[in-house]
């Protein structure tokens, strides 16, 4: 039975997560979703959001009891050879953020550990107001984060602020996530909310949004110089796009007062 349930309208694929009563994800919904990543790739889907269907679960945290099972041998394993020893998941959390379409995550519940990492992994996060949690408590009980949380937090909200959070193993309310600027907002229905978002990305030219995407994340991950020659790169691609020109010419095609108005509302017809 499928853990991963898909709908998709206007471009917009809404993937919800279904495994009670904990919501917590493992082995296999780990590959069910790495066969929606690569088939989102191939599609003509413009934008995708992803959300928890178990009431007041998101993702809660990663399948606990599937690691215990690990052969220790494996562990060892993994340690030498410098790998995760669970290589699929950290595998399938690059291949979301890589995924040259945006990712919107509705955080409508419990989203801890590892799932609070699949969080990171996307690009915008919507908080939802409700006695929920968000945070990486694995300090509590004498782990590190491994879904990518060490590297990912600090480049979201700073060393400092990653350090003493991830230190000491914070879990937080949805509010005190929007202060830390862990979320991008809150909203009372995050799905609700992140299907606005979706919809609103999935009107826009395709071919920038994954540039801006693909330069923001390798961008980060290098010195100054090196973000600039792959802006300048992609920059030259958008300018190249075929989806590019007509709305560029559209909106210099309006007159002069007029165009501050349609880039607020795009919808407009002037």
């Amino acid at each position: 039975m499928s853990l991963w349930k898909t709908e998709t309208e206007n471009g917009v694929c809404v993937a919800t997560y279904v495994f009670p009563p904990m919501n917590y994800i493992g082995a296999q919904g780990t590959e069910e979703l790495v066969a929606l990543i690569e088939a989102w790739r191939a599609s003509d889907i413009r934008a995708i959001v992803i959300n928890g269907g178990v009431e007041g679960k998101f993702i809660t945290h990663y399948y606990g009891e599937e690691l215990t099972t690990l052969d220790p041998a494996h562990i060892r394993n993994s340690h030498v050879l410098g790998l995760s020893p669970i290589p699929e998941y950290t595998g399938m959390l690059r291949r979301l953020q890589r995924l040259p379409k945006p990712v919107i995550v509705a955080m409508n519940g419990d989203a801890m550990g590892g799932g609070f990492e699949f969080c990171l992994a996307c690009d915008i996060r919507i908080g939802e107001r409700g006695d929920y949690r968000y945070g990486l408590p694995e300090t509590r009980l004498g782990l590190i984060p491994g879904g990518g949380g060490t590297q990912r937090l600090p480049r979201l909200i700073g060393v400092a602020k990653a350090t003493e959070f991830i230190l000491r193993g914070r879990i937080v309310t949805p509010e005190t996530a929007l202060q830390l600027g862990l979320v991008s907002e809150l909203a009372d229905d995050a799905l609700s909310r992140a299907k606005e978002i979706a919809e609103e990305l999935a009107k826009m030219p395709a071919t920038g949004l994954a540039r801006a995407k693909k330069v923001i994340y390798e961008g980060t991950e290098m010195h100054m110089d090196g973000g600039l020659e792959v802006e300048n790169s992609a920059f030259l691609d958008v300018m190249l796009a075929e989806d590019a020109a007509p709305v560029v010419q559209k909106y210099l095609g309006l007159p002069l007062e007029h165009r501050r108005i349609w880039l607020e509302n795009p919808d407009i017809d002037e």
